[in-house]
């Protein structure tokens, strides 16, 4: 019974991960545009939908999101303020470096990070949060580490660009766990809308040089990114975490990357190294190894189980 009833939910949250799989499509479909301006569009027709499915599907969730941040001591709101401004600075970071990576670099690149991204969060959660850490958790790190300095033997951009999309993202996600006491889809919502207030002013810069016209095609494309490929993967990330662990989540979060890689080479054609090779297979090493007896649960002295720490990821 208990596993029928589960179904649904590992269906969201499998179906999550294989649209953003996916994601290489609508980004390549712009690839004629600058960067930062696929960037503006995505973030203002991202937050124009959310905006409407907040004040008319989920404006109790808006209301006691507020009700909670009212009742909160004076340093919480701060801390509030402080975490959903740069959360949303980070996230439009990271969107506009995989947007320019995917592009102009390669998808690999992109996939690359998004494996290194999980075993990042969690050395983070470490140094910033005192988050505990198995020994086999400590040796994916170190794996991890050796298959950066592969990359950056090779291809020292690519590592960079990696470093920097799996890092702001890794930070972002730092930021909703401090945050964790509110609703997730309200506090995206706020991110990305003052984000868009913050780049709204900057449209000439975004649109650089460009003399590409913003046709139908353009903002049909965007419509999907933004719709498709950001807001509903969300939805299904959220549902399924109403009852899978954030560790099945962590788990399955690497669909995502592992599919980027395949349509890399089947669809798109591109081409690797034999050192590329072998960091993408210590990295994906390292990912089993970090999650090996995560669905195990520690005991505590009382004899309650007790779930472990996990990198997984919630927003995409």
């Amino acid at each position: 019974m208990k596993t029928l009833k589960a179904n649904p939910y590992y269906a969201a949250g499998i179906a999550a991960f294989v649209i953003w799989g996916f994601i290489p499509f609508p980004l390549k479909a712009l690839a004629d545009y600058p960067s930062g301006l696929i960037l503006y569009f995505r973030v203002g027709f991202s937050v124009s939908l959310l905006l409407f499915i907040s004040l008319f599907f989920r404006r109790g969730n808006i209301q006691q999101t507020f009700r909670v941040l009212k009742k909160s001591a004076v340093k919480e709101k701060r801390q509030f303020i402080v975490y959903t401004l740069l959360g949303g600075m980070l996230l439009t970071i990271n969107w506009l470096t995989f947007i320019y990576v995917i592009n102009h670099i390669d998808i690999q690149t992109g996939s690359f990070s998004y494996l290194l991204c999980p075993i990042l969060t969690a050395m983070l959660g470490f140094l910033l949060l005192k988050e505990e850490l198995r020994p086999n958790q400590w040796l994916a790190i170190g794996l991890s580490i050796i298959s950066c300095v592969l990359i950056g033997t090779g291809e020292l951009t690519s590592l960079l660009f990696s470093l920097m999309i799996a890092l702001s993202y890794a930070f972002y996600l730092i930021t909703q766990r401090i945050l964790r006491a509110y609703d997730k889809i309200v506090l995206l919502t706020l991110q990305l809308l003052l984000a868009f207030i913050l780049i709204g002013p900057f449209y000439t810069y975004f649109k650089g040089d460009s003399t590409v016209a913003l046709d139908g095609n353009f903002f049909l494309n965007i419509s999907i990114l933004s719709a498709l490929f950001t807001v509903l993967p969300l939805f299904l990330n959220l549902y399924a975490l109403k009852e899978l662990t954030s560790g099945t989540i962590g788990i399955l979060m690497y669909i995502n990357p592992i599919m980027n890689f395949v349509i890399a080479f089947v669809y798109f054609n591109e081409e690797t190294t034999l050192v590329k090779v072998l960091a993408y297979v210590l990295i994906f090493i390292s990912v089993i190894i970090y999650n090996i007896n995560l669905k195990k649960r520690r005991k505590t002295a009382s004899g309650m189980p007790v779930p472990p720490t996990t990198a997984a990821t919630v927003i995409k």
